[in-house]
């Protein structure tokens, strides 16, 4: 990924400072997007490219630590750096806990920001390889039958074939070719990756 292909969203009050953050990134290599309040950057399209906001953490309307919750609460992995020229160790230490990349006390160095910047898109790019991944395991699992399911949920907690014929009140054998259409629709070839798939999946053991 080059820096061309992302996108930093700044949210930034001081019109002046916006700007300079603005040319200082532009200068780096990096696309911005500026805004002025959390307000006006909640109300932007969802942008699917590589992208981090840099944050402040004073805003007139929401302050930074706020707009952090609420994009967590709706689901959004968009690493923050939060920048500051009040912040304490109190504040910066609730913004770490809440999956902050970094704290910039203002005034930042050139250098500091752009290594926040790309740890923010870095994390940016593992977060979608994990997504992705998430993704191509659920259509995986919805190519499963409701019975191939159940036997998936049975398996996975190391139960034989014998023990889970039993519980599901069928025979073995039953048994035996479901769990092998589940291992070939799952692309898995022990019990081990199975399990780990269906964490991933969210998909909890028979009890």
């Amino acid at each position: 990924m080059s820096r061309s292909e992302s996108v930093v969203y700044v949210v930034e009050d001081d019109p002046s400072f916006r700007k300079s953050l603005e040319r200082l990134l532009r200068a780096s290599g990096f696309e911005a997007v500026t805004f002025e309040s959390a307000t006006a950057f909640l109300a932007q399209p969802c942008d699917r490219r590589p992208a981090c906001l840099l944050l402040d953490v004073m805003l007139p309307d929401i302050d930074g630590l706020n707009l952090q919750r609420e994009l967590t609460a709706r689901g959004s992995r968009l690493p923050v750096v939060f920048m500051t020229g009040h912040g304490s160790i109190p504040m910066g230490v609730q913004a770490m806990k809440q999956g902050a990349v970094d704290f910039l006390p203002k005034p930042f160095e050139a250098a500091e920001l752009r290594k926040a910047i790309l740890s923010a898109l870095e994390r940016d790019a593992q977060n979608r390889a994990r997504e992705a991944q998430e993704e191509r395991v659920q259509s995986l699992v919805e190519t499963l039958t409701p019975r191939e399911k159940e036997v998936l949920r049975w398996v996975i907690t190391g139960k034989l074939n014998k023990q889970i014929a039993i519980a599901l009140g069928t025979a073995e054998k039953t048994v035996k070719v479901h769990r092998g259409r589940v291992m070939q629709k799952l692309g898995v070839l022990s019990v081990a990756e199975l399990v780990r798939l269906a964490e991933q999946a969210n998909i909890p053991p028979a009890v």
